[in-house]
């Protein structure tokens, strides 16, 4: 009695936890499918770039030298300030070479006399001659010395020129217009002619910026340059493509100062398969200057369009980049795509795998699978550093409702 008691019990109990396990299968199969939030993709124009990096440069780079030997007298100038063309730096004293130029005047005129005396000599000497009272010798001498008079005005003309020269080059002015450096040399001290640097001028406007490209990014850029011409023209200058680039500094976002090639050089170099290029930019701000480093953007196509996504929405499967896209039956789709470059607002450009009009996920990836249904919710494609929140619970779709993931068309 006991015994049948027992089992009666067991039997019981046995269907019990029976069934609370079968409630529990029950429950788990019916979860519903992974929330995840979908953006439409991008469809927009974009153009393809090539960045580089570059160097500033000044269109004009003066070394400043004395033409003449002498002692210094004055600086004209503060270290660092502005200089315009013409404006004085540097006094060479002058005394010397004003009387070098004193004593040039001064032989010039001894010659000039002996000139018009030789003159005198040779006009009374032919009226002499023909008479006897003067020799032919003599009007031959009187000649001579007029020709001697002569040669020796035109060197003292010489002497003069160079005098005045020297005289002119005691004062140093400036050549170009730009940012002068320090004084290279005090006041007192001997200057070499040609050989003591005095200090440097470089212009500030335009500034040039040069930069190496690539034979792939060149090779583009010759492309254009055809399609800008008729088949049957000659391949056009660089200047008069007008290509534009631009920079940014290390400071700043983006590339937000544009200006234009004009100049890219002969030939490629073959230790790293680049050519010289350079650009020239407007610099009335006085933004830039010389030896700067400077991140360079230059367009390589026309504008294209394209499809867009989020970096946020793209996985990595041995390699294969992917998205997933959900169709209108809500069920999550894998697919491979191509990745292109990242644009300034921090979308990645997709070159193939995605379709205008495609919903793709962009957060909940992870508990995506591909085949298997998801509950969406869209939102706007997320840009980087943006919080992405879904939309209010009355517009979150039904159960039940019609298919979230499909495209509008």
């Amino acid at each position: 009695m006991h015994l049948y008691r027992g089992c009666a019990c067991g039997l019981i109990i046995a269907a019990v936890m029976s069934g609370c396990g079968s409630e529990e299968k029950g429950h788990q199969a019916a979860a519903p499918p992974p929330e995840v939030m979908i953006s439409q993709v991008v469809s927009r124009d974009v153009i393809d770039f090539g960045e580089f990096t570059g160097r500033m440069d000044a269109a004009e780079t003066v070394d400043i030298r004395a033409r003449v030997s002498g002692y210094l007298d004055e600086i004209h100038f503060t270290d660092g300030q502005e200089v315009r063309q013409g404006d004085l730096l540097f006094q060479i004293d002058p005394r010397p070479f004003q009387a070098a130029l004193k004593n040039a005047d001064g032989q010039k005129a001894l010659w000039k006399a002996r000139l018009a005396q030789a003159t005198a000599d040779v006009q009374r000497y032919e009226k002499l001659v023909p008479t006897g009272a003067a020799t032919q010798q003599d009007l031959d001498k009187a000649v001579a010395n007029a020709g001697e008079a002569t040669a020796a005005i035109q060197s003292a003309d010489a002497t003069i020129d160079q005098a005045k020269l020297n005289l002119e080059f005691s004062t140093i002015k400036a050549p170009i217009s730009g940012q002068i450096s320090r004084a290279l040399i005090t006041t007192g001290n001997l200057i070499r002619a040609d050989t003591d640097e005095l200090t440097t001028i470089v212009s500030l406007d335009p500034i040039y910026v040069y930069f190496n490209v690539n034979e792939r990014a060149m090779l583009q850029f010759r492309e254009r340059a055809k399609a800008s011409v008729p088949p049957t023209a000659s391949q056009p200058d660089v200047r008069t493509l007008k290509i534009p680039v631009y920079i940014g500094l290390d400071n700043e976002e983006g590339y937000p100062h544009q200006g234009i090639i004009n100049f890219a050089d002969n030939k490629v170099d073959p230790s790293t398969g680049t050519i010289s290029v350079r650009g020239t930019f407007d610099n009335s701000q006085r933004i830039f200057k010389p030896g700067l480093f400077a991140r360079v953007r230059v367009p390589l196509s026309e504008p294209f369009k394209a499809l867009l996504v989020t970096d946020r929405a793209v996985a990595t499967d041995q390699n294969q980049s992917f998205v997933y896209v959900v169709d209108d039956k809500n069920i999550a789709q894998y697919r491979a795509v191509k990745l292109g470059r990242l644009e300034d607002d921090g979308l990645r450009v997709i070159t193939s795998g995605l379709r205008p009009g495609d919903w793709v996920i962009v957060t909940g990836i992870q508990r995506a699978r591909p085949g298997k249904p998801v509950t969406p919710q869209r939102v706007e494609m997320p840009r980087p550093g943006a919080k992405v929140e879904a939309p209010p619970a009355a517009t979150a779709p039904a159960k039940d409702s019609a298919p979230q993931g499909a495209a509008h068309q």
